[in-house]
């Protein structure tokens, strides 16, 4: 598959400006995924450098994501925002590649793995068991909040 270069990974629009799912990266070689936003029912708002968790059980599929992880049935983590998109507005996520968080994870030392499960919204926590937790990204620096993202693609 073959990724286009994108140029503006923090534009945020009304009506959608690429397919939803559209993958694309940037010329460092980051990746990303056009996704749409939906507040959730806590509502919470969308913040850049936090983690968005796939929309009720059929976010993957309909490319819908929010930072309420109540609302998030499979805690599995979609990306990292890179602008704060109102209710409905469509927007791209960081899905690969090194990225720092607005908040810390959790917890977890460094290359740890993480996962949504045990977070709060808007981050990560370290994975406690391989089996059940879905492994979206690695602690980098965890004391500078940085991850080594690695989101379902």
């Amino acid at each position: 598959m073959s990724l286009q270069i994108l140029q503006k990974p923090t534009q945020v629009s009304n009506a959608p400006a690429f397919s939803l799912g559209t993958k694309a990266m940037d010329t460092d070689g980051l990746v990303y995924k056009y996704v749409q936003y939906d507040t959730g029912a806590g509502p919470v708002a969308a913040v850049a450098g936090q983690v968005a968790y796939y929309y009720t059980i059929d976010g993957y599929k309909l490319n819908k994501v929010t930072s309420d992880l109540s609302d998030a049935p499979g805690e599995v983590g979609a990306g990292v925002l890179l602008s704060a998109p109102t209710d409905g507005q469509y927007c791209w996520i960081q899905i690969k590649g090194q990225k720092t968080l607005s908040i810390a994870p959790t917890a977890g030392n460094d290359y740890d793995p993480l996962t949504a499960t045990g977070s709060t919204d808007g981050t990560l926590d370290v994975a406690t068991n391989a089996l059940t937790d879905v492994i979206v990204a690695y602690a980098g620096d965890i004391s500078d909040k940085e991850i080594i993202c690695d989101f379902p693609w």
